[in-house]
């Protein structure tokens, strides 16, 4: 097992409530909901971010997480690595040059375990669709408490929809003002056909400032939600 620091950012207290609430919500969706993917349309929308902050809250409430980074093309979440050498990711175990222990990052933030994506392979989708990352999958179920997948956006590749055939469900970050609807829609339709059960959306980077009473009190980073959960997580980068 490796072992890292990661870079941090401590949030303020409103992001803190918006990510907790987030959380809640994932749980009221069922009990059977441990293994979620975070997908969005197109990059820069924020769901590393957001995948690393959700997977962070879990963390503190003393839940066993693990954070995979199955963006294996145009990975973000390396940029979280501070200290310590990473020498084998997801990819590596992917293509059977490492077992998952060699791969597993042990974090300097109690509870949270990851999985780095690794260095980039030449065919993603058909390693994300094998073998060994479903056995993965499976036995990290036994081991954790919560499993979240960080996905590259799926109006880009397929790769989510083949990573959503082993989750328990899809969490889908939109950027405000940025995704049409119809593009939105057929990014569900896309998962619906993978057979991926879509818990809600997170709609992101919405200025909240001013807006009422709630804008006032609780500032741009919390949510407003529509449905199950579609609230603004503060204007996250990718």
């Amino acid at each position: 097992m490796q072992i890292i620091e990661l870079k941090d950012e401590e949030l303020d207290f409103r992001s803190r409530e918006a990510f907790k609430t987030l959380r809640t919500n994932i749980e009221f969706s069922g009990d059977n909901v441990k293994v979620i993917c975070i997908t969005s349309c197109t990059p820069n929308e924020g769901k590393s971010n957001i995948s690393f902050e959700l997977a962070k809250s879990y963390a503190q409430m003393g839940k066993r997480v693990l954070l995979l980074d199955a963006d294996l093309r145009k990975s973000v979440m390396r940029q979280r690595h501070k200290k310590g050498k990473v020498r084998l990711g997801l990819a590596n175990y992917l293509v059977g040059k490492a077992d998952f222990e060699e791969a597993l990052c042990a974090t300097d933030i109690k509870n949270l375990y990851m999985v780095f994506s690794g260095p980039v392979p030449p065919n993603p989708s058909e390693l994300l669709g094998n073998k060994r990352f479903q056995t993965m999958i499976e036995n990290a179920r036994k081991e954790y408490d919560m499993v979240i997948i960080d996905t590259p956006p799926l109006g880009s590749v397929i790769d989510t929809a083949v990573v959503s055939k082993c989750c328990d469900g899809a969490v889908i970050v939109i950027a405000s003002g940025e995704i049409s609807y119809r593009f939105a829609r057929k990014i569900k339709e896309q998962l619906e056909v993978a057979g991926c059960r879509i818990l809600g959306c997170v709609l992101n980077k919405v200025d909240m400032t001013g807006k009422g009473y709630y804008g006032k009190y609780y500032g741009k980073y919390y949510g407003k939600y529509y449905g199950k959960y579609y609230g603004n997580y503060g204007n996250y980068g990718e």
